[in-house]
């Protein structure tokens, strides 16, 4: 049990850690950046379910929260979760969570295109309430109305999104693989 609790840990840890490197990494093309945030934030879900995928991505708003640059563009602190981009920000942990809460309820024990199929729609559906979450916080934050937060903060993103999406389904599933092999060689 407790080698379990520590697996669960490093894994969470180690997840954090991969949204801390990839996400400061930006492209600015207008209020909202160009980032792989999300591609981490959803291979999270994915590999660690709805709480630890949750656990580890509000470790990471919090660690920039306190000021570690971590967020796009190597900018931190509670002015970025205040500013136009921060309902994103906040939503990340919540992308984990439903990504991890369909696709672990739903797909995972599945097999072939029906688990693709739950990964893509478990990822599709987070990352819609994300868009809801950040664009809301957008309007509010900068006066905005909801068709030109649209045109800014989500139809730009939505190839790239998608693109994230595939990348995370074809990386996950080796990776899924050798985490069951560790948990095999653990019990």
């Amino acid at each position: 049990m407790k080698s379990n609790q520590t697996r669960n840990l490093v894994l969470c840890a180690m997840c954090a850690a991969i949204t801390c490197i990839l996400a400061p990494i930006s492209v600015p093309i207008g209020p909202v950046p160009i980032s792989l945030c999300t591609f981490a934030v959803m291979l999270a879900g994915v590999l660690l379910g709805a709480k630890l995928g949750f656990l580890s991505q509000l470790i990471y708003v919090l660690l920039g929260a306190v000021g570690v640059p971590v967020f796009a563009g190597y900018s931190a602190g509670v002015s970025c979760i205040a500013g136009m981009t921060g309902g994103y920000i906040v939503a990340y942990p919540v992308l984990a969570f439903l990504t991890g809460l369909l696709y672990w309820k739903f797909g995972k024990n599945q097999t072939g295109k029906l688990r693709i199929l739950w990964m893509l729609l478990s990822m599709v559906i987070g990352t819609v309430v994300l868009y809801a979450i950040g664009t809301a916080w957008f309007c509010v934050v900068s006066g905005s109305g909801v068709a030109a937060a649209m045109g800014l903060c989500v139809i730009p993103f939505l190839p790239g999104d998608f693109l994230k999406m595939v990348v995370v389904i074809l990386i996950s599933l080796p990776i899924e693989k050798a985490l069951a092999k560790m948990a095999v060689a653990e019990a």
